[in-house]
């Protein structure tokens, strides 16, 4: 790869336009004074030494990563409850701003390791000085509780280089069952929850 700015450069454009258009989604919720199912999005590209390590383990030839390293842009969407995912990937579906091209549900399916999540991969149509180029997107959707175990894993994983130790990986997998607990927990007072933040946010309005 020679020149990695001109490459990244579309990939780069597509994140910071889909945040800008996710991150509106929430405002609309909040302009109907209704709950958003999103609480935060975050975007990022992945950097070029992830990019290389990826192709190594996976066997992607450089020429060939536009079309088959898919996260290379990736945006995750965090909610605060289980049932607010499904409400998010039905509210992506309606879009017409980008195609679905896959989607795999790590949440009713989830990972050997514990990772739960629903990802979807998008062909996002960026318009550069050159015409449009269509960039696939990773957006991973999961609740708080998930991405802080996720997260967690993803930092261990890359210091063990996936072979974790098993203590090491019996703990990381009761943890997702206690992330996962929570989350359930959580749905179970939801409207109480609402409620509350409800009544808070019209306290620091008045």
């Amino acid at each position: 790869m020679e020149d990695w700015q001109s490459f990244l450069s579309p990939y780069k454009q597509a994140v910071e336009e889909l945040k800008v258009k996710l991150k509106g989604m929430r405002g609309q919720f909040e302009l109907q004074s209704s709950h958003s199912p999103i609480e935060f999005v975050t975007g990022r590209v992945k950097p070029i030494a992830s990019i290389l390590d990826k192709a190594q383990n996976k066997g992607i030839p450089l020429d060939k990563l536009e079309l088959e390293m898919q996260d290379i842009a990736g945006l995750r969407m965090m909610c605060q409850f289980v049932d607010d995912i499904s409400r998010v990937v039905e509210l992506l579906r309606k879009r017409n701003d980008f195609e679905i091209v896959e989607e795999r549900n790590y949440i009713s399916n989830k990972k050997k390791s514990g990772y739960r999540s629903y990802h979807m991969v998008i062909r996002y149509p960026v318009q550069t000085i050159n015409g449009e180029k269509k960039i696939l997107v990773e957006i991973q959707i999961r609740t708080l509780a998930m991405n802080f175990w996720a997260t967690i894993e993803h930092s261990l994983n890359y210091k063990y280089k996936g072979q974790f130790p098993k203590d090491i990986q019996m703990r990381l997998q009761r943890a997702a069952e206690a992330a996962f607990r929570l989350d359930e927990e959580m749905s179970l007072i939801r409207g109480e929850i609402q409620e509350a933040q409800a009544f808070f946010s019209s306290k620091k309005e008045s």
